[in-house]
């Protein structure tokens, strides 16, 4: 899934301004100016579109986890994968919003779309585990938009 389109909803989900965004990837210990978070959040039909990388995304969602959890000083910092996939958003995701398996399915099932337990379980397994699944974007998309629903309050 694009990396622009999960900035976009979480930018939506939470209601945060340019530059709140940009304190979220500074959390995360990486630099970025405002005229940058515009040109990510922009539609990718739009003029200054430009993709958001895999570096920055790694960075905005492990500031996001500080961002909703606080940080903890005794931790290290989660390692900022070079290639993101759609599980790794997802576990991010989960654990920035502090979510377990009831949670989510409850989350699915505010935008109509039925997830098993060992369904989600196995997109949260390791690669090479042999109950592990790919994270396909729909599964994500669903995830980003009931999760909006119930933090937004609207459908």
């Amino acid at each position: 899934m694009l990396n622009n389109y999960v900035l976009r909803s979480v930018r939506y989900m939470l209601d945060l301004s340019d530059a709140q965004m940009v304190k979220i990837v500074k959390l995360a210990d990486l630099a970025v100016t405002k005229e940058e978070m515009v040109t990510w959040l922009k539609k990718d039909n739009e003029p200054e579109y430009v993709e958001c990388n895999d570096n920055v995304m790694g960075h905005f969602l492990n500031g996001l986890i500080y961002h909703r959890r606080g940080k903890d000083e005794n931790h290290p910092a989660p390692d900022v994968d070079s290639r993101l996939n759609n599980n790794i958003m997802l576990k991010k995701l989960r654990v920035a919003f502090e979510l377990k398996d009831t949670d989510m399915i409850e989350i699915y099932q505010l935008v109509d779309f039925r997830v098993s337990k060992p369904e989600l379980n196995a997109v949260f397994r390791k690669p090479g585990h042999k109950n592990y699944r790919e994270c396909g974007d729909q599964l994500l998309r669903y995830f980003l938009k009931g999760l909006t629903i119930r933090l937004r309050g609207d459908k």
